[in-house]
């Protein structure tokens, strides 16, 4: 039988489908059939955790009743967090010059659907306090990624990671780290007070979540089949106030997943005033 190997670990073509399927129940995430090298290599080190020699060790484990924890390692290592602080910025653009300005002096939400590190949030907080200053605003991140919230929440980064922060934010928004930090920057804790994350399966019914007037669910659709595309962007619609604006990924299209949206440009879509 055909196996992938990564150091001592190898997967059969058998346990590596029971990991698609997992992933895919708790998460609807579509892992292609190329993935099984990469499911091995992220999975190895857990093997080695237990002392177990096989992946269908592991599978047995994260089946039992008690292990919640471990089931949500699993989704935390079979999940990509690839991210970035002001990452597609003609987006940021569009909210800096025509979508902000108006809420000048109104209540507003924006909710970063998937938030994974934080740059986004954390972005989207500078450029909320660029334009409308510290007035009735609020950021909202969620992530099914644990760890990745983890990080989010502490808001400090490597200082090679500030390179997408508009040079004229970093001594408005960031503090430079000293000491133990060195070589970090930190968010400004003005921002952070603005920031609020949360777990959240966007597979799963939406619960505790305010509506919005922004949602950004960008570079997220792109690993989730047709039917759970449907099934998320039917949610996240829900979440969205009407006249709101959901923003997607410039490689990600909704032909075909909702005909509730009106796109404004390419990747921006409004929903009806009505609806």
């Amino acid at each position: 039988m055909e196996t992938s190997s990564i150091g001592t670990c190898s997967i059969t073509p058998a346990e590596f489908t029971c990991f698609r399927r997992f992933i895919y129940d708790h998460a609807g995430i579509a892992l292609t059939p190329h993935k099984q090298q990469l499911v091995a290599g992220r999975l190895c080190r857990r093997l080695h955790h237990y002392g177990f020699g096989t992946y269908s060790e592991y599978l047995r484990l994260i089946a039992e009743p008690g292990q919640h924890q471990e089931r949500q390692t699993l989704v935390d290592l079979l999940t990509t967090n690839e991210t970035s602080f002001f990452r597609e910025p003609a987006h940021f653009e569009l909210l800096r010059e025509q979508i902000l300005p108006p809420f000048k002096g109104r209540e507003l939400r924006v909710w970063s659907a998937a938030c994974s590190s934080g740059e986004e949030v954390y972005s989207l907080a500078m450029v909320c306090a660029e334009v409308l200053g510290m007035g009735d605003w609020q950021v909202y991140g969620s992530d099914i990624s644990t760890r990745m919230l983890e990080v989010a929440g502490t808001g400090l980064y490597p200082m090679g990671r500030a390179k997408g922060i508009p040079r004229e934010y970093l001594p408005k928004y960031c503090l430079k780290g000293m000491r133990s930090q060195a070589g970090y920057l930190l968010v400004d804790p003005r921002l952070k007070q603005r920031v609020h994350l949360r777990w959240a399966n966007l597979k799963a019914p939406l619960t505790d979540l305010t509506r919005f007037d922004l949602i950004f669910l960008r570079n997220v659709l792109i690993y989730f089949d047709v039917p759970t595309k449907q099934e998320i962007v039917r949610r996240i619609c829900g979440a969205l106030k009407p006249g709101g604006y959901l923003f997607v990924s410039h490689v990600e299209s909704l032909h075909g997943v909702t005909d509730a949206l009106r796109q404004v440009c390419p990747s921006v879509f409004r929903k009806p005033d009505g609806a």
